[in-house]
């Protein structure tokens, strides 16, 4: 079994994965983990480790790269990142959305500070990802036809998305 399960910083990804490995048995392996992981080695915020990143294709690669490593040989992962869906050619793949202002929301909750600069930080963040992707991949992270299933946020709470997923899971041919 392999999902992949992608979406913008605060839809819940990273939950959502979390509540599913433990559930179905699968190892959880997450991007932006890796990217926060990085930045901090780094000490810089993310937006500064974004800016980096425009600059050095390597760290982008290199998250990609090894993204792509597992889900050619591994089974029972969950791969959980913004172009997860993009580096896993037979999986279920999974795009969680939500508003950026319920992500902010949540990204204020998680991490602290005000609402007018992690909007701000998402923003710029958003943007410096999307120039990358593209530059990088040719991928246009708004295009969402490559999922087989598209949730939003906003409407379940991340037992509920992982349910819809777990039905989705139980149902799926790929398994």
């Amino acid at each position: 079994m392999l999902l992949t399960i992608s979406g913008l910083p605060g839809s819940g990804t990273t939950t959502v994965s979390r509540i599913l490995s433990e559930k179905h048995g699968l190892e959880m392996i997450s991007a932006g983990e890796v990217f926060r992981s990085l930045a901090n080695e780094y000490g810089m915020t993310l937006a500064e480790f974004g800016e980096l990143a425009e600059s050095d294709d390597s760290i982008d690669l290199k998250i990609d790269e090894r993204q792509k490593e597992i889900a050619n040989t591994r089974d029972n992962v969950i791969l959980e990142g913004r172009l997860a869906g993009h580096m896993a050619n037979k999986a279920l793949k999974i795009w969680i959305k939500a508003s950026v202002d319920v992500r902010v929301g949540r990204i204020v909750a998680r991490e602290s500070g005000s609402f007018e600069y992690k909007l701000s930080e998402t923003i710029e963040r958003e943007a410096s990802e999307s120039v990358r992707y593209k530059t990088i991949y040719d991928i246009d992270i708004r295009d969402l036809s490559i999922y087989d299933l598209v949730i939003d946020s906003e409407k379940w709470d991340q037992y509920g998305i992982a349910d819809i997923i777990s039905c989705a899971i139980d149902n799926n041919s790929y398994f």
